[in-house]
């Protein structure tokens, strides 16, 4: 991590703020006060070896981060999109005909390509397997279309096009390539924008939003807010649509999780239930443009704002009332669990962490291969579970090839 020459105490508050913890949840994990942490982060008093140690571990950097005037490397984030993925996106393949899938042919293989992203508990290895050729084909179709003399086909084939680059701003972002998520993304906007069609511009710059929420920049949570605030704002400036509230209140959602990146909580618990809540009972539960929008994604980042305020209990509280095994999305069942296992360690209920992860590796082995958050929990669980549970979480770390 690149921490800049500060003193200790400056230091650790750095860190700790990049890492989007709070000083509450820091210092009760550490066996400390918050007031004693407050005390450290402002130079006003001097922490032991010991409280280093442990600040160090709950943060997940080396003492020497805390400590060390030199600037320890930051570790490159892990790259695990396929190959042939990236290759067809960056232009390097060929299509496979040529002549240009039609628009129905296309729409029926992006909407499978959804499904198996949405649904399928080897989402990874599924969706890699049709990505590269799906890409390929729709980028051809998409050229042959605007070349083309049937306004009709070529904004079908564009809406196909922006729906294919919204998944894969998923998978992108999923796999650690922030640098494609965000180039498909901007692709999805502007496929949008050529398909002259409101409902997927807001979308593309919901995608946009979670992107920039995915970065470590201290500015990325404000722009994130500012682009989905005006994207909501433009929408309501279209033609009403099906889709309208439950893509507005999307955008919302971002709006909220941005304020609470920014540790603006009631203004993200406010919007929740003043602007996101009302949109969602307008909406219901449904998919519209894949985002899961509805009244129980509303709760499900009501869990999200809490578990950031560090507000354990809280979040647990409100995580006890929801149901998602309705949810078309398996990502979201499973980001849900994750966070309540995240809950669990704040309050280092190591049992009930050890039962979720087991529950996420059923749920979806792959993501939870692919989860930075989830192998830091079962690290931490590694070096302080009692031997009563050893043998399971050891079984759980070899599968996952931490052992």
């Amino acid at each position: 991590m690149n921490t800049p020459r500060l003193p200790v105490g400056a230091r650790i508050r750095h860190v700790r703020e990049r890492a989007h913890r709070s000083q509450a949840a820091i210092a009760g994990l550490c066996g400390i006060t918050e007031r004693y942490l407050s005390l450290i982060e402002n130079g006003k008093k001097t922490p032991s070896p010991r409280v280093v140690g442990r600040l160090a571990a709950e943060l997940g950097v080396p003492i020497a981060a805390l400590l060390s005037d030199d600037t320890p490397a930051e570790p490159p984030a892990a790259d695990l999109a396929a190959p042939t993925v990236a290759r067809a996106l960056m232009g390097y393949s060929s299509p496979r005909s040529s002549d240009p899938a039609t628009p129905v042919a296309l729409r029926d293989r992006v909407e499978s390509a959804w499904r198996i992203w949405q649904t399928s508990p080897t989402r990874f290895t599924d969706a890699e397997a049709v990505l590269p050729a799906l890409v390929v084909d729709t980028e051809h179709a998409v050229r042959s279309a605007r070349a083309g003399n049937d306004p009709q086909a070529r904004r079908e084939v564009l809406r196909c096009a922006a729906d294919l680059y919204g998944l894969l701003r998923s998978y992108c972002r999923r796999t650690g390539r922030l640098d494609l998520s965000l180039m498909v993304a901007d692709r999805a906007l502007r496929a949008a924008e050529d398909a002259d069609d409101p409902i997927r511009i807001a979308a593309a710059q919901w995608n946009i939003g979670h992107v920039l929420l995915s970065h470590a920049t201290p500015d990325a949570a404000e722009h994130a807010h500012e682009v989905a605030v005006l994207a909501a704002e433009d929408l309501d400036r279209c033609a009403p649509a099906p889709e309208t509230p439950a893509v507005k209140g999307a955008l919302e959602l971002v709006a909220a999780l941005a304020e609470a990146r920014e540790k603006n909580w009631w203004a993200a618990r406010g919007r929740l239930q003043e602007k996101a809540l009302p949109l969602a009972r307008q909406a219901g539960d449904g998919n519209a443009q894949w985002t899961v929008f509805g009244p129980t994604n509303v709760d499900l980042h009501a869990v999200s704002v809490e578990m950031l305020a560090g507000e354990a209990a809280e979040a647990l509280h409100v995580a006890d009332k929801i149901d998602v095994s309705g949810l078309p999305s398996r990502e979201r069942q499973f980001t849900f669990a994750l966070e309540v296992a995240y809950c669990y360690s704040l309050r280092r209920e190591d049992a009930a962490v050890l039962v979720h992860l087991l529950g996420l590796e059923e749920l979806s082995p792959e993501d939870l291969a692919r989860s930075p958050q989830a192998r830091a929990m079962l690290d931490g669980l590694l070096r302080r579970i009692r031997p009563t549970y050893r043998r399971q979480l050891t079984g759980l770390a070899e599968r996952l090839g931490l052992l």
